[in-house]
């Protein structure tokens, strides 16, 4: 008698934790109380970087609308409705009967462009982009609770970190370390990062020092600043000139800079390294084998 009455609380202790790990978030990635229905099977993505998350859950069959950025970048999505995510059409999104509407954590000039789209009652979730390698697997997991895909969010962060591990192990004894400047922008608006972001973190995974690494966030950078750190390496995500490695090799003045002199630059997938997704491997991969050619090679070929 006493073992049936201890499985029998043992299976509600089971039980229990089920109704548990079930549970739909009740706020969203930015502290918003957000109302989930029990089912999502529609869904608007104005997210380049949640919409990648999507379709790594393998959702993007149920996406009905994306911004125009992730309908340039997505192959799947690029015959679905596309709206701009800085002024939605509100009207139109709650026509296409969402379940749930992700949002990106922009800051807006004058109020909050959804708000028509909350007092209808459809369910808004805004996910900030996130600075850190450790914020983007919460985004997987918590983007994966919101759509019912908690196992499928649980293998990519998995597979995600089983890569890091892999190329961290790999580079741990390098020295001395490369120097690094990472280019997101080019002259004469040059953009750059220092710690605090993901980018920064990808750097260090691979072996490497960030030039700016004693600063912090998003940063401008002045010219005199990037001849000064002298970096062994340039890397660049712009994607919206033609040619950005040539036009760094070219640079008057740039000639004594160490990457320049060897030819040490190299262009890196703008989606990639930019959008806080499980994709950020394939910029990792990119930056370790721009720096690294030899522990690359070992790793994947």
């Amino acid at each position: 008698m006493k073992r049936k009455i201890l499985a029998l609380l043992v299976l509600a202790a089971l039980m229990l934790a089920a109704c548990a790990l079930a549970e739909k978030p009740d706020t969203d990635r930015a502290g918003n109380p957000i109302a989930l229905p029990d089912t999502v099977e529609r869904i608007v993505c104005l997210a380049p970087s949640t919409a990648e998350i999507l379709e790594g859950l393998g959702m993007a069959d149920c996406l009905v609308a994306v911004d125009t950025n992730t309908a340039a970048q997505m192959e799947s999505a690029q015959a679905l409705p596309a709206f701009d995510m800085m002024a939605p059409d509100c009207e139109a999104i709650a026509a296409l009967a969402p379940d749930v509407v992700f949002t990106s954590g922009m800051a807006y000039i004058s109020g909050d462009p959804y708000q028509a789209l909350i007092d209808l009652g459809i369910a808004v979730v805004d996910i900030p982009s996130s600075s850190s390698i450790a914020a983007i697997e919460e985004d997987i997991a918590f983007i994966g609770d919101v759509v019912d895909r908690a196992q499928e969010a649980e293998a990519l962060v998995d597979n995600l970190n089983a890569e890091l591990d892999r190329v961290s192990a790999a580079t741990a004894g390098i020295e001395p370390k490369k120097t690094v400047l990472f280019e997101i922008s080019a002259l004469p608006y040059l953009y750059s990062f220092g710690s605090g972001t993901f980018l920064d973190e990808m750097i260090t995974l691979i072996g490497a020092k960030n030039v700016f690494g004693d600063q912090a966030g998003w940063l401008p950078v002045t010219e005199e600043d990037a001849l000064a750190a002298n970096p062994d390496v340039i890397l660049t995500s712009v994607n919206y000139i033609d040619d950005p490695v040539g036009e760094i090799l070219a640079r008057a003045g740039w000639e004594s800079v160490t990457a320049v002199q060897n030819g040490d630059v190299y262009a890196i997938d703008a989606n990639a390294s930019n959008q806080p997704s499980q994709n950020i491997v394939v910029a990792l991969r990119e930056m370790l084998a721009a720096v690294y050619p030899e522990v690359y090679a070992a790793l994947y070929e």
